[in-house]
């Protein structure tokens, strides 16, 4: 299937319908989405994306770890953290996609793309807006060291005002991913000031933060550009 125009151009079209029409930018995205033959944004970008990262990283993380995976939009941050859960799942391990992105749907549909033989009960899918970091404690209490869930995504946190600082979240997720023994990835986006120019994959000092987070709050991290993959240790 070929799109009617390249992806920065359906994007810019998806942009002027949210102005002219007065909607979200997510609808106008879906809406052209549909327009080119997909159910939802998601689907297009996953399959025209082109850069899809081509490695496992479970057997990099271990028991408590926390790991940020980031990375500009459309080079496989999302894919490479469902990838992770579903590589988890295969093994036995609780897998679990905390999400304030997605509806379970979309969610699911993104699964299928990776692996349409896996999706229906390989992994667990929660879309709640009260997602946060007691939400996610209350929800993981009791699961078994080695589970990994994967939380979509790190910047809008606290988005609510109901919600602690992202500060103090972090610190709670911290300290029970080391208590519990469960792995804890954050999907995260990076600032549009990252120059490829500069480095070929962002740094910690890319990533968007309107609100500050304890320093080294991650013992792992993984940044993506353009197919490349770069997985550090900050322990």
């Amino acid at each position: 299937m070929r799109l009617s125009a390249p992806i920065h151009r359906l994007k810019r079209r998806a942009r002027l319908l949210a102005r002219d029409q007065n909607i979200p930018l997510h609808e106008a995205l879906d809406h052209v989405a549909r327009a080119e033959g997909f159910s939802a944004w998601s689907l297009l970008s996953d399959r025209f994306a082109t850069n899809r990262p081509a490695t496992s990283l479970l057997p990099q993380l271990a028991e408590g770890d926390m790991l940020l995976i980031g990375a500009r939009p459309m080079h496989g941050k999302t894919l490479l953290g469902l990838q992770l859960l579903l590589d988890a799942a295969r093994m036995g391990r609780r897998a679990v996609f905390f999400t304030l992105e997605y509806t379970e749907r979309q969610a699911m549909e993104r699964v299928s793309f990776l692996d349409p033989k896996s999706a229906e009960n390989a992994l667990e899918i929660v879309t709640s807006p009260e997602i946060s970091a007691d939400f996610v404690v209350r929800h993981l209490s009791g699961a078994p060291r080695g589970t990994v869930a994967v939380i979509d995504y790190l910047q809008i946190l606290d988005q609510q005002r109901s919600k602690p600082a992202l500060f103090d979240q972090m610190l709670v997720l911290q300290a029970f991913a080391r208590d519990a023994g469960i792995v804890l990835g954050f999907i995260s986006q990076i600032d549009r000031s990252f120059d490829p120019e500069r480095t070929s994959v962002p740094t910690l000092d890319d990533i968007r933060l309107p609100n500050p987070i304890p320093a080294r709050i991650f013992s792992k991290t993984c940044f993506l550009h353009a197919g490349e993959v770069r997985v550090e240790n900050l322990n």
